[in-house]
């Protein structure tokens, strides 16, 4: 094939066609526990995720939910995926290769909210969230109502059981008892029910009898069949941690946050530096985005290091 013009952009939209229907075809499940926020600049500040006023009778003035003294800021990052094409490739017409690296690359691309995602989980033990305390801890300070601060906690270490009801109650039972009397700065009951129980592979089987078997490993009674469904995340890194989440709120545990969709880009200008230098042609995908960490009363977890 002649390398002109003409031709490099018909090559080239062919490519970026496969990649926009791989794209579209790509799995993709982070919504489940992570709500998307939509970024105007290089970073957002969740510092109102403090100050979610609750319904209460009208009785005198309003009390206005004031802003928190806590800074939490999300920092949009670069992301890209970049393929190089031979000019040669395009001169011999062996370009087949490429179609499939545009289909990864496409993948990829929409796999990135779901990498981000997992990376944030991964790290939800160790990294902080709004309120100046690590995620999933013992000790996130919460009103009573009454002018004094709790220490409230969404963190565990029991590892996961279905073996017995003592077993079961001492890891799913305690996170998902721990969400649902989880109060709002006035003391009063956020009404939290969690539905999604998030797992690695090493703890599916388990996950699966707490969400769907009639009884225990014991063969006693499951008090907790069909209280949850189970995600199965292969990215987690540790093969005995494991979260309960609430996901039926607009308010998700996980963040999102979005400055630029993945995006189909392409460098074939034939008197370009790369093409003359190293007959090399370029495309790819970029995006800008990043993650962070959303109320963490919607989400409860153990490491399961007993």
């Amino acid at each position: 094939m002649l390398v002109n013009k003409s031709n490099l952009e018909a090559v080239f939209l062919n490519i970026k066609t496969i990649f926009n229907k791989a794209f579209d075809a790509a799995p993709s499940d982070w919504q489940m526990t992570t709500m998307l926020v939509p970024s105007g600049s290089s970073q957002n500040n969740y510092n109102w995720l403090s100050r979610f006023p609750k319904m209460r009778r009208w009785l005198g003035d309003k009390v206005i939910k004031s802003l928190a003294a806590f800074k939490y800021t999300i920092v949009n990052e670069d992301w890209e995926a970049t393929i190089s094409v031979d000019r040669n490739d395009i001169d011999d017409d062996t370009l087949g290769i490429y179609g499939i690296q545009a289909q990864e690359a496409a993948y990829s691309a929409k796999q990135l909210p779901d990498e981000i995602d997992s990376e944030l989980k991964n790290g939800a033990f160790t990294n902080l969230c709004f309120d100046g305390q690590i995620f999933y801890d013992t000790d996130h300070p919460v009103g009573d109502g009454t002018g004094d601060t709790a220490s409230v906690s969404n963190k565990i270490t029991a590892a996961l059981s279905a073996a017995t009801l003592a077993g079961v109650e001492a890891s799913y039972g305690a996170l998902r008892h721990a969400i649902m009397n989880f109060t709002d700065d006035e003391g009063r009951k956020l009404g939290l029910v969690p539905n999604l129980l998030e797992v690695p592979p090493a703890l599916e089987g388990i996950a699966n009898i707490i969400a769907t078997a009639d009884k225990l490993q014991d063969n006693s009674p499951n008090p907790y069949k069909g209280t949850c469904t189970v995600k199965v995340n292969t990215r987690l890194t540790s093969a005995t941690a494991y979260m309960l989440h609430v996901t039926n709120r607009p308010l998700k545990p996980f963040v999102y946050q979005e400055r630029k969709k993945p995006v189909f880009v392409q460098a074939i200008d034939p008197s370009s530096d790369d093409v003359f230098m190293r007959k090399e042609f370029k495309y790819g995908a970029e995006a800008r985005a990043a993650g962070g960490y959303g109320l963490w009363q919607l989400s409860a977890a153990s490491t399961g290091l007993g």
